[in-house]
């Protein structure tokens, strides 16, 4: 699989996680029960579930929405960080896999 193909898939997370957190207001995700400062959620991340950054974006408000994931145990997690630090945990499951779709050509549809 080619690192294009791997970069669509990872924007298309990005993309659903940024929906998800437009329809969300920062309060609502301030007071969550599954945020923490960036480095303590980070570190939780990468020692216990060997999760590293595979993506991110700049979604709503201008908060950082990224993708961890973990190609050898399958997990993955998206989080948002609001600008003053704040990282929430939006998303997580397994069986993550890294897919790169090519778009159709312009003017043919799917069979």
């Amino acid at each position: 699989m080619n690192r294009t193909m791997k970069v669509l898939h990872l924007c298309g997370l990005t993309a659903a996680a940024a929906l998800y957190i437009a329809s969300t207001t920062d309060a609502a995700a301030q007071n969550a029960r599954n945020c923490g400062p960036r480095e303590a959620v980070l570190d939780r991340l990468a020692e216990g579930y060997g999760e590293t950054r595979q993506s991110m974006g700049l979604g709503a408000n201008n908060a950082v929405v990224e993708v961890f994931a973990s190609e050898e145990t399958g997990t993955w997690t998206i989080t948002v960080t609001t600008p003053n630090g704040l990282t929430c945990l939006v998303a997580s499951g397994q069986s993550f896999e890294t897919l790169a779709e090519a778009l159709p050509a312009k003017g043919k549809e799917d069979a």
